[in-house]
């Protein structure tokens, strides 16, 4: 199996580190990635602000730097969430709109793109992936991630067969945090209240970590505890599952909130 890593804009750009976990974990469980050197971003972007013309030629590109392999995984439920679901729809505008052959191409990527718990549960066939991380950890359920794709309690599964991990559950888990892309920046208020809501909740667990399978998400609940100097902090499952052993790492948090 050909299986090719779409590691994203921000994970590339702001979160490098889960991006290598995902490396890591997944040489660990015996697979061989590749990392297609002419990805670019997914469109989300420019598709969620109203570009939607613009986010063709990305779509056509994301199609193209992954036709060769047999798998695609991405640790972001938001990107893949647009791959899978956005990019069919993008497609076929183009095709009624008379802007080339989109359709066929992404017909054919699509159904072989996989959030990363989805790939190591629903690939591979894997839950305990061989992880220790001694540590009291909360999981944060992102809205694409749970509304969109659909994964469940794929990444809880995932955390509970890890060594040494305590899982507590998160209060109102299914509550959005209110990062929400350009949500937060259209609607800083209510972003802000609803962070709030989500850091309140989280704290009140007692863990030492709260875990997202997105970046974004964790960037706006991780600077909010951060400046409420909470002492959670905040990781990718990625992260977690690539784990063997040692303490939690530092991590520099910012965005809205």
């Amino acid at each position: 199996m050909r299986v090719a890593l779409f590691v994203t804009c921000v994970n590339d750009t702001l979160f490098p580190a889960t991006g290598r976990a995902t490396v890591a974990l997944l040489e660990r469980l015996g697979v061989e990635i590749d990392f297609p050197m002419s990805q670019t971003c997914c469109g989300q972007m420019h598709h969620n602000t109203g570009y939607r013309h613009q986010a063709e030629p990305l779509v056509r590109r994301f199609a193209e730097t992954f036709r060769p392999y047999d798998a695609v995984v991405v640790p972001s439920g938001s990107c893949a969430a647009m791959v899978r679901d956005v990019h069919p729809r993008i497609a076929r505008r183009a095709a009624q709109e008379g802007r080339g052959a989109l359709v066929g191409p992404v017909a054919a990527i699509t159904p072989l793109v996989y959030e990363l718990s989805e790939f190591l549960i629903d690939v591979l066939g894997v839950e305990d992936v061989g992880a220790y991380f001694p540590h009291t950890v909360t999981y944060h359920p992102s809205c694409h991630s749970l509304r969109t794709l659909g994964v469940g309690d794929r990444p809880l599964r995932l955390l509970r067969a890890v060594g040494g991990l305590r899982l507590r559950e998160l209060p109102a888990a299914e509550e959005c945090c209110g990062f929400g892309g350009t949500f937060a920046l259209k609607n800083p208020a209510v972003s802000a209240a609803m962070c709030a809501d989500k850091v309140r909740h989280a704290a009140s667990t007692g863990a030492e970590v709260l875990c997202a399978a997105d970046n974004s998400c964790l960037m706006h609940i991780g600077g909010a505890l951060s400046r409420q100097r909470s002492g959670v902090r905040v990781m990718h499952l990625a992260e977690i599952l690539a784990g063997t052993d040692g303490p939690v790492p530092a991590r520099t948090e910012g965005g809205a909130g």
